[in-house]
């Protein structure tokens, strides 16, 4: 093997493939990488079993060849190499990389003990604006619950229905659900994605532009990611699938309400923060919806610290003529806002015991469901 490739791209694949190597005692070959050249590429290709990541770059191809070896190493190398382009090569058991007057060998192994990354073949499949996909990904990412007992819940659900791909997770405790419009009508589908399969496309993704095809199986499921300017794909993700049926968590979302309110989300976000440092080992706050005041009232104590209490303005959206209190995990309601980009949200409570909504003002493609703490 024999070529020349750009340091930056080469250096870019390696950041972004080493979360796919988990450190594997038993079975030393996954700590590896396998490079080979396809026609003007090079060909990287890392896996853990259950996620696998294939990335091609443009490279000068000037001897074919494929090599294995320690993924760590090679990316430590390259992040200290400061010239724009490397030359790399294959000699006997030895990858070669020269810059100018530097020469590096790295020792590898039988490119042939690689596992073979198993291939996605469906004709089902949907596309999306990448970026689209990225910022829905990250916006339900961390609410799965990682369960042996409900392993249903413990990923990304996937439903695709027509022209809509519904991301939805829960923890039991709360449920998360977004919706991204796509450009064509589709097959109806769903498959739940493992949270951690999750987490390393949303690291793999980034914040690419281009748009990505999804192919999708009983069992698995396949992310090929395009760029706008090249006509070729470049990163495919791979990834099993968890075999079990998502709850129907469209049952739980609130038909009707007791009160909706609409308050200022950077507002309410700091006054709940503050009411965190005063809350106990619950991290339990109240509050309170005070209707003729028009106000909201934000309460928390802890015998070991203090209390503390906050007022905030509020417009009525569906009116209400009696107070409310009702109490809340702070870290949850924080988890619910973050997410939200819009300057006022739309605060539900369908009961003094039922699951409360969080939604932004302007747009339905995001909604957040959160149970409240029974005080005893």
């Amino acid at each position: 093997m024999e070529l020349e490739i750009l340091r930056e791209k080469l250096n870019k694949c390696l950041n972004t493939i080493e979360p796919i190597i988990r450190k594997n005692i038993n079975l030393q070959i996954l700590n590896n990488i396998l490079i080979e050249t396809e026609k003007n590429f090079l060909k990287i290709s890392a896996t853990n079993l259950e996620t696998s990541l294939v990335w091609r770059i443009l490279a000068k191809i000037k001897k074919e060849g494929k090599f294995c070896l320690p993924a760590s190493l090679l990316k430590s190398l390259i992040g200290l190499i400061k010239e724009e382009k490397i030359k790399i090569s294959t000699e006997n058991n030895n990858l070669v990389i020269e810059i100018n007057n530097q020469k590096n060998q790295i020792q590898g192994i039988n490119p042939d003990d690689f596992p073979i990354i198993p291939k996605v073949e469906s004709e089902d499949f949907f596309e999306i604006e990448t970026s689209k996909l990225s910022e829905g990904i990250g916006q339900v990412i961390n609410i799965p619950s990682v369960s042996q007992v409900k392993p249903e819940i413990s990923g990304v659900y996937f439903s695709l229905k027509k022209d809509k791909l519904y991301l939805v997770a829960t923890d039991s405790f709360r449920l998360v659900e977004k919706n991204i419009g796509l450009t064509q009508k589709n097959k109806d589908f769903s498959f739940i994605l493992p949270q951690t399969a999750a987490r390393e496309l949303f690291n793999v993704l980034g914040v690419k532009g281009g748009r990505v095809k999804v192919y999708f199986t009983t069992n698995q499921v396949l992310f090929e990611w395009l760029a706008e300017e090249n006509p070729y794909p470049e990163v495919w993700f791979s990834s099993r699938l968890i075999d079990g049926e998502f709850p129907n968590y469209q049952e739980i979302i609130p038909k009707k309400y007791t009160c909706q309110i609409i308050l200022n989300r950077e507002e309410f976000q700091s006054q709940i923060k503050k009411a965190g440092l005063f809350s106990g080992k619950a991290s339990e706050i109240k509050i309170s919806i005070l209707p003729k005041e028009k106000q909201v009232k934000i309460f928390s104590q802890s015998p070991d610290v203090g209390k503390n209490e906050s007022f905030l303005p509020m417009r009525i959206e569906e009116k209400t003529e009696k107070n409310v209190e009702i109490s809340f995990n702070y870290r949850f309601l924080l988890d619910g806002l973050s997410n939200i980009k819009s300057s006022e949200i739309i605060f539900g409570l369908s009961s003094e015991d039922g699951p409360a909504t969080i939604k932004p003002v302007s747009g339905e493609d995001y909604i957040y469901i959160l149970m409240p703490i029974k005080s005893v």
